[in-house]
């Protein structure tokens, strides 16, 4: 095992991407607590639609992918916070029509451009290759000060994702919170695309927290429990993509789905045995 992973480690593009997706999985994971709670799931999977857009634009324009993607999932994000918000148009409706929009549109970019080919792929699916040095250098700034937001507003986070309205009453701008969350979530988004892929990065978000709250019943416990099972399936994920030339971000995701399964198997035979 310790000469497999002095092999990968030996690998800079490997590295990098190792670097990447422990920050991005940390984001993910701590930020998909209060989406879970707070029922913004499927947010996460709108927003990857709209980067796959957003990634195909700024192939178009021959621009920085990251350079244009943020921005623009980041208005994604408020506008579907403010539709849900004015109830103009229900949540998951709102989700569906801006996620299927976006990735209309990033198809018809593309194959008016580049055309399609592997690229595309790449874009769905995640490439580990997909990370050159400026990426990396963004993505760790960035990441960092998703971090640094999330622990300095974890108070506020945690007030408007139990009970927003009794936050309100006590004066709390729970709107400027809530698109805090949305923002810092569009940017973690953005991030873990180029790795994960646009159809696989809202599992980072969704499953760690699904999993540390089989176990774990109060907010703190569930968000660092679920900090601990994103990163470490992310990186058993990657050592079974180097070992078995399988694509990393369909490896992450099962693993995540059978750390869920343990661990909700772990409940149920805790509570048999209460019984």
């Amino acid at each position: 095992m310790i000469d497999i992973l002095m092999e990968m480690f030996s690998y800079t593009f490997l590295v990098r991407a190792v670097i990447v997706g422990f920050l991005v999985s940390l984001c993910a994971s701590l930020l998909g607590v209060s989406l879970v709670l707070k029922r913004y799931s499927m947010i996460g999977d709108g927003l990857s639609h709209v980067g796959f857009g957003a990634l195909a634009l700024a192939t178009a324009m021959n621009a920085a992918p990251l350079a244009v993607s943020i921005p623009i999932v980041g208005a994604a994000a408020f506008l579907l916070l403010r539709l849900s918000e004015k109830h103009v148009i229900k949540g998951d409706a709102a989700i569906a029509i801006v996620s299927t929009g976006a990735l209309a549109l990033g198809v018809m970019v593309i194959s008016v451009t580049t055309g399609m080919n592997t690229d595309v792929c790449n874009y769905l699916f995640g490439s580990i290759l997909a990370m050159n040095k400026n990426d990396v250098t963004l993505s760790i700034i960035l990441s960092v000060m998703v971090l640094f937001l999330f622990v300095a507003f974890y108070h506020k986070i945690f007030a408007v994702t139990f009970d927003e309205t009794f936050a309100k009453a006590t004066g709390t701008k729970t709107g400027i919170y809530n698109m805090l969350i949305a923002f810092l979530t569009a940017i973690t988004i953005v991030l873990g695309m180029r790795m994960m892929g646009a159809l696989l990065i809202s599992s980072l978000i969704i499953f760690p927290a699904l999993t540390a709250m089989r176990l774990c019943k109060q907010f703190k416990t569930v968000t660092i429990c679920s900090a601990l099972v994103s990163v470490i399936c992310f990186f058993i994920g990657v050592v079974i993509s180097y070992v078995y030339a399988t694509p990393t971000g369909a490896s992450v995701v099962i693993i995540n789905i059978l750390a869920f399964l343990l661990f909700w198997g772990i409940k149920s035979f805790k509570g048999s045995v209460q019984r």
